[in-house]
């Protein structure tokens, strides 16, 4: 195959391609003990309905957010009941009139541990509409990291591309967007009238990467890097060399980043001082060599490469060139978009089997292979949440013959599929989970 056709097919064509009932395939985890967590919600008399809404609105999110980890809480709710337990944690959420006025609620919530009849946190302020969501998923992280001592996800976004603004499909739109882990307050961040891919959020969640191939016809057709500021809403052009410029990751300098180039007329994964613009080559090879995914502390790379004659898994050291390159999977007829989990600890990717992508994970010693998805449609583009716990994945589902949809999920790390985090939103495709 052709260099371009290749090129293509892996940053385009994985990203368009991509069954109701989940086949889960036993990997093996012990049976833990869950946490009992009891959420109770008193709304005082005098409130408003609007205002009893929002209140209502908090406590369903508190509700959902400890549900994600269904591992290691029992999620138990009611509401103006008393609870008397002896084990687990007991959350009372109390809502009153705010003397702001009717457009706030005044939320006051305390966690007691009930076997040490403990109160362990206690908060109270006002709160408006506007901010119900940033409030809620706050309280929670703050009871969760008092209960499991780590961070959760409950703060955490993704980004993703839609064609949501498509209006011709000779003329396709794929813009980039943002949402809450769980699926709400979606927000559109690019206006280019393009098609966006290959989205990636650096270390500190302030930027994101992404490649643009530009729907008005030119010459070369090149796909160009930029990288977005979320905070000052600015874009600015990374790299614009000839041919592909796509599948750039942050290194864990924060300094340069890992990408494609084929200004070459052979794709290398090279590393770019962002600061400096200079270039060091990581890959060195006449086959095709992509999609580089760095892990935490900064020795291994895995990419995608042609080697075996077609796209398989591979890692490599990426402070020198060719450096300890060992190839990692040996399933499927190709495979796509490996990604290291924020641990560094193991390697999720799509593999193309039974005529369909599944999302498979390994270790990154290369040992434990376990199939994600099966009978779930065709899955890729993994992306680990910042714990290491979760995958967010494209899912596409055949609806006729000429009509198939594609949405964002979110499954653990073992293959149980939590749902979906998008729905009638266009195709949403290529999710980034912040950090």
């Amino acid at each position: 195959m052709k260099l371009k056709n290749w090129l293509m097919l892996l940053c385009l064509s994985m990203q368009i391609m991509a069954g109701e009932e989940l086949t889960v395939v036993a990997v093996g985890e012990a049976e833990l003990e869950r946490e009992d967590i009891y959420l109770n919600l008193n709304i005082v008399g005098g409130l408003g309905a609007k205002n009893a809404q929002m209140g209502r609105e908090i406590f369903d999110l508190l509700v959902r957010d400890f549900s994600f980890y269904r591992s290691l809480f029992s999620v138990n709710k009611s509401e103006g009941m008393v609870i008397n337990k002896k084990t687990g944690y007991l959350v009372n959420l109390k809502i009153t009139p705010s003397k702001r006025g009717v457009s706030f609620i005044d939320v006051g919530i305390e966690c007691n541990n009930n076997q040490k009849n403990k109160i362990v946190f206690s908060e109270q302020q006002d709160v408006s509409e506007g901010n119900l969501r940033t409030l809620g998923h706050s309280l929670a992280d703050s009871i969760f990291q008092i209960i499991t001592g780590k961070k959760s996800i409950f703060d955490s976004f993704l980004v993703f591309v839609s064609d949501i603004e498509t209006r011709d499909k000779n003329s396709p739109i794929k813009e980039l967007y943002q949402m809450d882990f769980d699926g709400y307050r979606k927000k559109r961040l690019t206006f280019h009238r393009g098609t966006v891919i290959s989205p990636e959020i650096s270390k500190d969640n302030r930027y994101v990467l992404y490649s643009l191939l530009k729907n008005e016809v030119t010459k070369d057709r090149r796909v160009n890097l930029y990288m977005l500021d979320l905070l000052t809403k600015k874009t600015s052009l990374i790299s614009s060399r000839k041919g592909i410029n796509s599948g750039a990751v942050f290194m864990p300098d924060g300094k340069h980043i890992a990408l494609t180039l084929s200004h070459t007329d052979n794709a290398e994964i090279y590393a770019l001082n962002l600061e400096s613009g200079n270039l060091r080559k990581i890959t060195n090879h006449f086959a095709i060599d992509v999609d580089p995914s760095v892990s935490k502390d900064g020795t291994l790379m895995a990419f995608l490469s042609n080697r075996p004659g077609d796209a398989h898994i591979y890692t490599l050291d990426p402070r020198s060139v060719e450096k300890d390159v060992t190839r990692v999977s040996y399933v499927g007829k190709f495979n796509a978009t490996p990604r290291f989990s924020p641990d560094g600890k193991m390697i999720a990717f799509a593999s193309w089997l039974d005529e369909r992508f599944d999302i498979f994970r390994i270790d990154a010693n290369r040992k434990n292979l376990v199939r994600l998805t099966k009978d779930f449609g065709s899955n890729e583009d993994p992306t680990w949440s910042s714990d290491s716990q979760f995958i967010a994945f494209s899912s596409q589902r055949i609806i006729t013959t000429s009509k198939a949809v594609h949405n964002i999920y979110i499954m653990t790390q073992e293959g149980n599929i939590i749902g979906p985090a998008t729905n009638g939103f266009g195709m949403c495709i290529s999710p980034r989970w912040s950090n």
